[in-house]
């Protein structure tokens, strides 16, 4: 990633500003305007750190300071030749190169066999609930959109989070089916896990009677530990710079 790229806010700044110069009041109110904040994390104090950042790096210059009544002066910025070039890149890398992106949902079903089965399904059980109501909500503002006459166009961001929150939910919904009918493969291991767990048994006792009890389900824990003595360093390698980009603009 091009250095100065973390933050999707300054290429919103960008965008703003190829359409005409404006003030940080303006950009704020028109990114607000235009529903941005719910693709875009924005505050108006980052904005601000953002505007410094983008005029220090000759990507938008002052135009004019102005002043309305008794209101503080408020300077209006310009894009520069260098802003439209890094505009143009910058969203053109965005749209053609998949970055993985580490989502706090996915982090949890990564390690969801620490809870319980029946906990795992009364907590899917909520997170369903709750994102049912945001589909409904999100389908709403979606007809508001149309109903206004809004071209679908200006509505892309919203059309893909809806279509991730429809995918979100028919997984859920599986899941938990799944997990409560007993087809999830492994959901046998998991369930007699918690039971020797809450028994007293050490990881290595449970370990051995899950191998005893469900052979075709614990093949996998003997390539896992022959693929560890194997390569003994994979745990020691660092993250990789993607990895390490996206958590630059997980800060920001």
């Amino acid at each position: 990633m091009a250095r100065g790229r973390s933050n999707p806010l300054a290429l919103a700044v960008l965008t703003l500003l190829y359409e005409k110069p404006m003030h940080p009041y303006e950009m704020s109110r028109t990114l607000r305007d235009r529903r941005k904040e719910d693709s875009i994390k924005l505050n108006y104090g980052s904005l601000y750190s953002v505007v410094e950042s983008l005029h220090k790096r000759g990507l938008i210059t002052p135009q004019e300071t102005v002043r309305d009544g008794r209101r503080p002066e408020r300077t209006i910025y310009a894009i520069t030749d260098a802003g439209v070039r890094e505009m143009v890149s910058w969203l053109s890398d965005l749209v053609a190169n998949p970055v993985k992106e580490y989502t706090r949902f996915e982090a949890a079903l990564s390690l969801l066999p620490i809870l319980p089965p029946d906990d795992a399904v009364r907590l899917l059980e909520s997170r369903l609930q709750q994102q049912l109501l945001t589909e409904q909500q999100r389908e709403t503002t979606a007809a508001q959109a149309r109903q206004f006459g809004i071209p679908r166009l200006f509505m892309l961001e919203d059309e893909y989070q809806r279509e991730l929150l429809h995918a979100e939910i028919r997984y859920i919904r599986a899941l938990i089916d799944e997990i409560k009918n007993g087809a999830l493969p492994g959901v046998g291991g998991w369930r007699r896990t918690h039971e020797l767990r809450a028994a007293g048994l050490s990881q290595d006792e449970i370990d051995a009677v899950l191998r005893r009890e469900f052979p075709e389900e614990t093949v996998w824990m003997d390539h896992v530990a022959n693929a560890g003595q194997a390569d003994p360093t994979v745990a020691d390698q660092p993250p990789s710079d993607q990895h390490s980009n996206q958590e630059d603009q997980n800060r920001t």
